[in-house]
């Protein structure tokens, strides 16, 4: 048994989420999230519900300190040493604009291009040595880099994936030029075939490494203090835990952790509650971040883009993500067209209703004016947090309602609808777009806004039910702290099945296997087994596009080629007959299987519907007020119905059932919403 703490830096809110196992005892909480000093929001949740360093036995962390580096460009000034005539990858990227019309646009390369040097050597794509590596152009090339101030450098060959030698010997020159550098390379980083996404990743990693080396190891100093004598886990994009070594080491798989960490826990949640097909749906402070998870299993993609030609390949989970969060800001454009975000406006100087200096209206302002939100609510424990609702009536009916013609409510619940509108429409790019009808789906509505829109977006996009867990405004700390310890690794193996050498094929899965765990093992988290995956990126012989195949137990030529010729029907309705298969790239993940989480344990037992609620409030559907009664959230027993219109209180969030709308709450305490005609 052990205390865990599990902890999600968003950009608006740091949440927390405590659980004692022993005792069964769970705590929640909130604090703005500092955006200067990223651990002083943490200790600030810590604090709010009293736990201290030393009442933690492991600390578990989602973090967003990679990706604002990579916005912000914020990160370690870096020189790249390539390949000779290889010195533009990065600029010249793959073919795509960043806009749909028009040919204009800016390119902001994380390495400028006079840091970017060139050294003679080459490998074949087989990996034999075709021109040797000039030792001596390393050592120039060191000496300028030196020179120019660069923190870090990070090597980048042709066809290093398949021999690193020479990367390898030029990290031990630069090393030896300055011990004090970080030097990458990009074979260890990521050993794949294409030359302008390994340059970028390696690019990536070089970039953050400084300031996220910098950021754990003041945190590890910080918690240690105050009484905590564990190692840190982070949270990586692919939804597993690593440890704070293995953050340092690969600190681009940091991007995106917490909301990985949210979306791992809604697919475990619902699989619980007998939902195998979800849609994770994550409405935060700034941004909703969606995730399709068909048969329990969430979305993956090997690739995003950061930003324009800036992309990051390590294994992810498949987040789509906009701009519309609770604080994200209101306004009219030229046009005097109603537009709601991207931008938000955080923390600080936060909604105008937070009275710290905002005073453009939000998502948040408009659900607190049409009554959805309770302004004496104190949100997560946060100290000070009540919001004032005239003065976002007011700010809305200035920006808003007056330029626009509408009374103060109108305005509000327009933007409501344009916020609805965009978070729909993200839904339909993960599941219509990609070939999924969103009614064989459920949604799962989480994060401090999300069950204030569930109901809206569940009708919107057609989805049947709509999933509130009993925590949904820490999801991603709840996430944090249960996640399972996971490392992905990829070998380039770019061979025909007919020519493929088995008997060196399965000796590359088990070195794998065997990397991955020993690294599980070397860092000491408490696992109860060790589970394997293997995967493979293939296609038929001249195909550009590869699809990803589950590999079989036996690995033949026969099983190997059978599951390919069944994922692809499965993709395209139909194999090709007469094409030879060409498997690119093996995958191979380790996950160390923590102890599950006893969610019904949580759940308190609650009363009577009438000893629920709490009140009355007036709350503004389809064009009038509405007299809607008030529950807490804590009170609603296993097996409650309740019909909206309805407003459900808890400490992290508020849940609005809509007319048209009832709920029930299942054995974990999940709120289920549905359609009362369904």
């Amino acid at each position: 048994m052990a205390r865990l703490l599990g902890i999600d830096v968003g950009g608006t809110f740091t949440d927390l989420f405590y659980l004692d196992e022993a005792s069964g005892r769970v705590q929640i909480s909130k604090a703005s999230t500092t955006a200067g000093n990223l651990s002083a929001g943490l200790f600030n949740a810590m604090e709010n519900i009293r736990i201290s360093a030393r009442d933690v036995d492991l600390f578990i962390h989602g973090t967003t300190i990679a990706t604002n580096a990579l916005i912000e460009r914020k990160g370690a000034r870096c020189g790249m040493i390539v390949t000779a005539g290889f010195r533009d990858v990065l600029e010249l990227g793959r073919r795509e604009r960043p806009n749909p019309y028009g040919m204009y646009g800016l390119q902001n390369p994380l390495i400028p291009r006079d840091l970017r040097l060139e050294v003679q050597e080459r490998m074949d794509f087989r990996g034999e040595v075709v021109e040797p590596l000039d030792e001596q152009g390393v050592r120039t090339a060191g000496g300028i880099l030196r020179a120019s101030g660069v923190q870090a450098v990070v090597v980048c060959f042709l066809h290093s994936y398949a021999n690193p030698a020479h990367e390898r010997r030029t990290k031990e020159i630069l090393l030896a030029l300055n011990p004090d550098w970080i030097v990458n390379t990009s074979s260890d980083l990521l050993p794949e075939y294409y030359e302008f996404e390994r340059f970028s990743t390696a690019a990536v990693h070089t970039f953050v490494q400084p300031m996220v080396q910098t950021y754990v190891g003041k945190l590890k100093d910080e918690l240690g203090k105050a009484g905590y004598v564990r190692d840190v886990l982070f949270v990586q994009s692919n939804g597993g835990v690593m440890s704070s070594a293995s953050a340092c080491e690969r600190p681009a798989n940091l991007a995106l952790s917490g909301p990985a960490a949210g979306v791992t826990a809604a697919s475990f949640l619902a699989r619980m509650a007998g939902f195998e097909n979800v849609i994770s749906a994550d409405m935060g402070g700034t941004s909703f971040d969606v995730c399709l998870i068909p048969a329990g299993r969430p979305r993956t993609t090997e690739e995003t883009s950061i930003a324009f030609r800036l992309p990051l390949r390590v294994s992810m989970i498949d987040v789509n993500t906009v701009g519309a969060g609770g604080g994200s800001i209101a306004s009219i454009d030229r046009g005097g067209i109603l537009q709601v975000g991207p931008e938000s406006a955080g923390a600080f100087p936060g909604p105008v209703a937070y009275g710290r200096g905002g005073t453009r209206p939000t998502v948040t302002d408009a659900n607190l004016v049409l009554g959805r939100i309770n302004p004496d609510f104190v949100l997560g424990g946060e100290r000070g947090m009540r919001m004032n609702r005239d003065a976002a009536a007011d700010a809305i009916l200035r920006d808003i309602g007056r330029p626009l013609g509408l009374s103060v409510e109108e305005a509000a619940s327009a933007i409501i609808r344009v916020a609805n509108n965009n978070m729909a429409g993200r839904i339909r790019v993960v599941s219509v777009e990609r070939g999924y009808d969103p009614r064989d789906f459920a949604l799962v509505a989480f994060g401090g806004a999300g069950p204030l829109h569930g109901a809206a977006l569940m009708r919107d996009v057609g989805v049947g039910r709509c999933l509130v867990p009993y925590y949904p405004g820490v999801l991603c700390a709840l996430g944090s702290a249960a996640a399972d310890v996971r490392h992905d690794f990829v070998r380039t193996v770019l061979r025909n099945l007919e020519e493929l050498d088995f008997a060196d094929f399965r000796a590359q899965v088990d070195a794998s296997v065997e990397e991955g765990t020993n690294l599980i093992r070397s860092e000491a988290i408490p696992i109860e087994e060790i589970e394997v995956l293997l995967d493979a990126d293939m296609a038929y012989e001249g195909q550009r596009h590869n699809i990803r195949v589950s590999l079989p137990t036996e690995l033949t030529a026969t099983s190997v080629a059978e599951r390919f010729r069944e994922a692809y029907a499965k993709e395209y309705g139909k194999p090709i007959e007469g094409l030879g298969i060409r498997l690119t790239t093996l995958r191979v993940t380790v996950i160390g299987l923590r102890r599950k989480l006893d969610v019904a344990a949580w759940v308190s037992p609650g009363g009577s519907l009438e000893e629920a609620r709490t009140g009355t409030r007036r709350v503004y559907f389809d064009d009038r007020f509405h007299d809607t009664p008030v529950y807490s959230r804590r009170a609603l027993a296993a097996g409650t119905t309740l019909a909206g219109p309805a407003i459900v209180e808890q400490e992290d969030c508020t849940t609005v059932i809509e007319p048209g709308i009832r709920a029930g709450v299942d054995h974990m305490g999940n709120l289920i919403l549905e359609t009362q005609q369904s």
